[in-house]
């Protein structure tokens, strides 16, 4: 079975809008499954990214919990090697860990994202920082952006 089929299987959601702001790079989607926190849960968003597509550096107050559905996708903490993401995968960051997720290369990423705290948004994961990443080496956001 490949990639592409596995992922037309995995779409339990609408893919949803088209992300414009500035904390992606590449082509993300988002569909709000839960649009605002509630007592028992955060917002929940189903986010898909294109191949090669993530988002920004970024940190959560309270964490957040990736609940990946579909495709392939990498995962960083600052300072750390990257981890890959495939579906059955669930991922628990800690609060305040500055990290990055998105696609592979080759293949669309599909995640439920549960944030129940706020965002801070730091700077872009450029190509030279996602090529590393993907060959196993630590990443640092640069300088000024945390």
């Amino acid at each position: 079975m490949t990639i592409a089929n596995d992922l037309s299987k995995s779409v339990i959601f609408p893919l949803g809008e088209k992300i414009t702001n500035n904390y992606f790079i590449g082509d993300a989607y988002l569909q709000m499954i839960v649009p605002k926190p509630t007592t028992s849960t955060g917002a929940v968003g189903n986010v898909t990214f294109a191949p090669g597509a993530r988002n920004n550096w970024h940190s959560h107050t309270k964490g957040q919990t990736l609940f990946i559905t579909g495709g392939e996708g990498w995962y960083q903490e600052e300072g750390k090697p990257s981890e890959k993401l495939v579906a059955g995968t669930v991922k628990v960051i800690p609060a305040n860990v500055n990290h990055w997720h998105g696609a592979t290369s080759d293949s669309w990423f599909v995640h439920l994202a549960i944030a129940p705290g706020t965002t801070t948004w730091n700077g872009p994961v450029d190509d030279q920082q996602y090529i590393d990443a993907v060959n196993g080496k630590v990443v640092f956001a640069t300088k000024g952006e945390n």
